[in-house]
């Protein structure tokens, strides 16, 4: 009932041509940075509420480094040297299926951290990585994004999407739209299991298009050819691979991927394994870090 609901809000929102409101400026969407505490590891998390009103401190919850606090408990977090971490969010209750992750490593002085998309969205996020002596790198969704309501987010998600990948945003709906990789329709036996096999074979590829969505298979060492593929570039010269104005422009293509680029803080994002390919991933790599905010959207 309750994603029956949803998706008759996602389809007005749609009818209605809704739009996202004119996002904070930058300065009101991350607050103030004076009140982080100094780490007395490798730095500082400062998690924020940026669900516009729909859940208080108390609903916006962390799973980390085995604790899990709600915001109103504990907004800052003293960051420890961690190897292929994820930092879970949740909204509603410590156990909601309104849930996301980043991932993450550190070291004494460095920190490598993304937002990811591979596996599919569940919540608004993005990051704001401050080093020592200044400076700052961001990624994540755009404050736009964020200005959205989820209904208009799933909405606009659907109304771009051809028609192989519309249904991505509605099958897990309110909760999540997976990622292509994640979903039967694009495997054996599937309504679009050959969606990419005529491209890949055009290019001399007898890779799936599940291996190609998940850059698995005879793709899982070939990052660049993967990402050729996902951005319907592999039949061009490979030094054109790189060049960013050609992705995504004709099918077979990621269109999942292309919608979330095109919803990210300077267009990067990881919407396939490979995604950082030509440095298109939203992964940070800051040494001397001294803490980092995290946007947690509805």
């Amino acid at each position: 009932m309750r994603a029956t609901k949803f998706l008759a809000a996602v389809a007005l929102a749609a009818g209605l041509g809704l739009s996202a409101p004119a996002p904070a400026s930058a300065a009101d969407f991350w607050g103030p940075t004076g009140d982080i505490p100094a780490a007395t590891r490798v730095m500082t998390f400062k998690i924020l509420n940026r669900t516009n009103g729909k859940y208080p401190d108390s609903q916006v919850f962390w799973t980390f480094n085995g604790q899990t606090r709600s915001i109103a408990a504990q907004r800052y977090i003293d960051v420890p040297v961690v190897s292929a971490a994820r930092m879970y969010f949740h909204l509603g209750s410590a156990t909601s299926p309104y849930s996301d992750f980043i991932e993450l490593n550190t070291t004494a002085s460095w920190i490598g951290v993304n937002t990811t998309r591979v596996d599919g969205f569940g919540l608004k996020l993005a990051l704001r990585v401050h080093v020592r002596g200044g400076g700052d790198t961001t990624v994540g969704e755009t404050q736009a994004v964020f200005g959205q309501t989820r209904a208009a987010t799933f909405a606009e998600f659907v109304t771009n999407m051809p028609a192989q990948f519309k249904h991505l945003g509605q099958v897990q709906a309110p909760y999540r739209i997976p990622a292509p990789s994640q979903d039967a329709a694009f495997r054996a036996g599937g309504q679009y299991a050959n969606y990419f096999t005529a491209y890949a074979r055009s290019v001399g590829q007898n890779a799936s298009t599940a291996d190609i969505f998940a850059c698995a298979g005879p793709l899982a060492q070939q990052a660049a050819l993967c990402g050729a593929l996902n951005r319907h570039v592999a039949h061009l010269p490979q030094a054109q691979w790189t060049d960013t104005s050609r992705y995504y422009q004709n099918a077979p293509a990621n269109y999942y991927a292309r919608f979330w680029h095109n919803h990210a803080i300077n267009q990067k994002a990881y919407g396939f394994p490979y995604d950082d390919a030509a440095d298109q991933s939203s992964y940070i790599a800051r040494s001397n870090p001294q803490y980092m905010l995290i946007a947690v959207g509805w």
